[in-house]
């Protein structure tokens, strides 16, 4: 089970990436392209802290019940988009959407076959795509955030990007993380017609 688990989460923390290169390549910039990162090659890919050390976090402080994780950040230059503001959110947006379509794909063969294991494949995706929605750098949800604040603001909004790291793991501590990110899946879960998070760690 835990192998199968594994397997769901590094599928969509690859797609996760590949979508954001994909969609900045689209939009001007082949910096990803350049970099060998549109590639379902898992090596390029892994990130030391969140591939490996942040799911081992989550899977031991859960009692093995859930984790979730990252890849490597893809590299972008926005300076390089052809419309660097606006396209800053869809390169962002794009990688959270391609989990919550993932989870979609996957939700219906769970209520095909009732397969548990695809409802882990739903769960590893929502939980990616809802972790990256939330606006806290280095995540998703600050470069769309940005991209809709003023200038001004959002350069100052980002310059915090640097502590992002520890800023996460700030959160993740302070117990403020999590409950955004299962708020989120429950969410999604219920757009999509299948057991929530909270219902399935209480059964």
């Amino acid at each position: 089970m835990i192998f199968i688990t594994l397997l769901f989460l590094l599928v969509a923390m690859i797609v996760h990436e590949i979508s954001h290169g994909l969609v900045a390549h689209w939009l001007g910039d082949d910096t990803a392209k350049r970099a060998g990162r549109l590639t379902l090659n898992p090596i390029p890919h892994i990130d030391p802290f969140w591939t490996l050390i942040f799911p081992a976090l989550l899977f031991f402080t859960t009692g093995g019940r859930f984790m979730i994780g990252m890849a490597k950040p893809v590299p972008v230059d926005f300076s390089k988009l052809r419309n660097p503001r606006r396209d800053m959110v869809w390169v962002a947006l794009s990688g959270p959407l391609s989990n919550i379509l993932m989870a979609a794909v996957l939700a219906f063969f769970f209520k095909m076959t009732h397969n548990q294991l695809f409802l882990y494949g739903v769960y590893m995706n929502l939980g990616l795509g809802a972790l990256n929605l939330i606006p806290l750098p280095p995540l998703d949800g600050s470069r769309i955030l940005a991209g809709l604040l003023p200038v001004e603001w959002a350069i100052l909004y980002l310059r915090i990007e640097r502590f992002g790291f520890l800023l996460v793991l700030l959160f993740y501590f302070a117990g403020f993380l999590m409950p955004w990110v299962r708020m989120g899946m429950d969410f999604f879960c219920w757009l999509l017609r299948v057991p929530s998070l909270t219902q399935w760690l209480t059964q």
